[in-house]
């Protein structure tokens, strides 16, 4: 909430505009509700997914944990549940793996173009030191040209809390749907490989330290990315029926899945903006 009520308060602002805001009042607190209920409408049923998925194949799974933090853009370290017994078939695992990835991106789409529309075109200030610039995966650039088109020069689009959170779903569903180890995209790439998954492991985790070269946003999901594979090994754990793949019906869910990864996907999540003076 408080986190949503500053992203509030920067729209309302216009990056720095002559505009003021009451930060006393409790209608201030209450605008937090834009961002702080879209982005956990996202991670809830992001984890919801998994978790109904475990109660259909009678997989002992704990209700979502939500992870708050004191980060200064998001607020929250997402959510997360734990399935408390190992996944006997690939067809289960698969379907769990699958089904909280496409329950959070149904609701973040939903709310990424109403925060769209609610956004704005705004002149940027001309110090623009202290901002932060926001990489945009490809559905997130499709839906401001949708809105905005593109803004003209010295000009961004001002975004509402509730299309900041979209953003923020958007980036939790890709770096969920990397095909590494434990992650729901290495649930989901051991159900169709089988032991090949474990190739497929080390060559993203490969991509993924080279990103870090071209943003350091990635640096510290790169670090627990490696612990996680440090601590479980790169293997994934077997089903009994590993040498059996997977009906077609899945694998077309298979390639959804990648499909979706490529339009949350950013290679920058977060650069500091270029300073730029305007006349």
């Amino acid at each position: 909430m408080l986190v949503g009520a500053d992203h509030f308060a920067s729209f309302h602002l216009d990056f720095g505009s002559s505009r003021t805001i009451e930060i006393s009042s409790p209608l201030f607190l209450l605008n937090g509700l834009w961002y702080s209920a879209s982005i956990l409408a996202i991670l809830g049923a992001h984890e919801f997914g998994h978790y109904f998925a475990c109660r259909y194949y009678g997989v002992d799974a704990s209700l979502p944990y939500f992870l708050p933090a004191p980060l200064p853009l998001t607020g929250t370290l997402g959510a997360f549940i734990r399935i408390r017994q190992v996944i006997p078939t690939k067809r289960e695992l698969f379907d769990i793996g699958i089904a909280g990835p496409i329950a959070g991106f149904v609701v973040a789409v939903p709310v990424l173009l109403l925060g769209m529309s609610l956004s704005r075109v705004t002149a940027l200030p001309a110090d623009t030191r202290g901002f932060v610039e926001l990489g945009e995966p490809l559905l997130f650039r499709g839906a401001a040209w949708l809105f905005w088109g593109t803004p003209p020069e010295g000009y961004s689009i001002n975004m509402h809390p509730m299309a900041f959170a979209a953003w923020f779903g958007l980036l939790a569903t890709a770096l969920n749907l990397f095909p590494i180890g434990q992650l729901d995209g290495g649930h989901i790439s051991y159900a169709v490989l089988g032991r090949k998954s474990t190739v497929v492991t080390l060559g993203t985790l490969a991509g993924l330290i080279g990103l870090t070269f071209v943003s350091t946003s990635w640096l510290v999901w790169t670090v627990l990315t490696v612990v996680m594979l440090l601590a479980f090994g790169p293997r994934h754990p077997r089903t009994f029926d590993e040498e059996i793949p997977l009906d077609r019906g899945r694998l077309w869910l298979a390639g959804f899945a990648l499909i979706m990864f490529i339009l949350c996907f950013t290679p920058a999540p977060i650069e500091p903006m270029d300073i730029m003076t305007r006349p």
